[in-house]
């Protein structure tokens, strides 16, 4: 990893806390690429079928790093990018709907030449996969998704399951103005750092440094990042009894017919199994159900060489199961 030592006197800015190469030392092509609107930093490695990578909160590319190399190695053209308002993505004004939001990765798969993609997104990334399935499933070719339910799921647990409600107690605390922008920014992004150790199982210290760590509080420390990482949760809150939240809740009645692969780590205390088990009533097409014994909300960091195995093979297997 190429990450620069940081000066405490001055805010990082997206290229010198974003544009970093793989912990292995493997030079990843980094670019801007135009979609919707906007501008969006996409991390590249490897030559294939394109597999796009959609991080969650808090993160940003870096997130998928593993996971990059393994689709390189496998014959992909692998790519992360960043979501708008994080990382090198540009930090718009509004847009961070989700409808907007999966368009913006449409739009991706698009600016990069290409017909279609796999799609793997892990948390906020993987409501997006889901959406983007459903609103674009032409340019989708598989899905792959990682800690979240359907979006249909997520909202009927966070209405009627007390469970899932306290477990999502940071997503009610960023409905709040202000305050949460800075509790995540305060003391050089602590907060970051307290929740990926927190929402993680006990395999974290084997597999996420604090080199680690801090590449991501550093990230987060970026201006307008804070703000514009919290925003799609004010919308997905905020929008349940308004009609565009209304609206989209319709709109995700619409099956996903792409096969489909469900990731999900047993002891996630942020997204419960019971939450997220059942997504597939949703999904008319072939769709497995993986759940990862005795890790947390990342898997696809907690224990990378299973998470990367079961994503490989499953995206090179013709026929997957249902």
């Amino acid at each position: 990893m190429t990450a620069p030592t940081p000066d405490p006197s001055t805010p990082p800015t997206a290229a010198t806390a974003v544009r970093l190469d793989l912990p292995d030392g493997r030079a990843v092509l980094h670019r801007d690429v135009a979609a919707n609107g906007a501008r969006f930093h996409v991390a590249e490695v490897g030559d294939g079928p394109l597999v796009l990578l959609l991080h969650g909160f808090p993160q940003f590319w870096w997130t998928w790093r593993h996971q990059l190399t393994a689709l390189a190695d496998a014959g992909y053209r692998a790519v992360a990018m960043d979501l708008r308002g994080v990382g090198g993505s540009d930090r718009t004004p509004r847009g961070y709907d989700p409808a907007n939001l999966a368009l913006d990765v449409t739009g991706v798969i698009r600016s990069l030449g290409e017909p279609d993609a796999a799609l793997v997104g892990h948390d906020l990334g993987g409501y997006l996969a889901w959406t983007a399935a459903v609103m674009r499933p032409k340019l989708v070719r598989r899905l792959v998704v990682s800690s979240m339910p359907h979006p249909r799921r997520w909202r009927s647990a966070m209405l009627s399951d007390f469970g899932q409600t306290r477990a999502s107690s940071h997503i009610w605390g960023f409905q709040r103005p202000f305050v949460p922008e800075r509790q995540l920014v305060a003391e050089d992004g602590a907060l970051v750092g307290e929740l990926i150790r927190d929402w993680s199982g006990p395999r974290l210290q084997e597999s996420i440094t604090d080199e680690d760590i801090a590449v991501y509080r550093r990230a987060m420390c970026i201006p307008s990042t804070a703000h514009c990482s919290v925003e799609p949760y004010r919308w997905m809150m905020r929008s349940m009894a308004r009609p565009d939240g209304l609206q989209f809740n319709r709109r995700m009645k619409r099956p996903v017919r792409v096969p489909t692969l469900h990731l999900h780590g047993s002891l996630d205390p942020v997204m419960r199994t019971r939450s997220a088990a059942g997504s597939g009533e949703y999904v008319e097409a072939p769709y497995r159900w993986r759940l990862f014994d005795g890790l947390g909300h990342f898997p696809h960091e907690e224990d990378p060489v299973a998470f990367s195995t079961e994503l490989v093979n499953w995206l090179k297997d013709p026929e997957p199961d249902r």
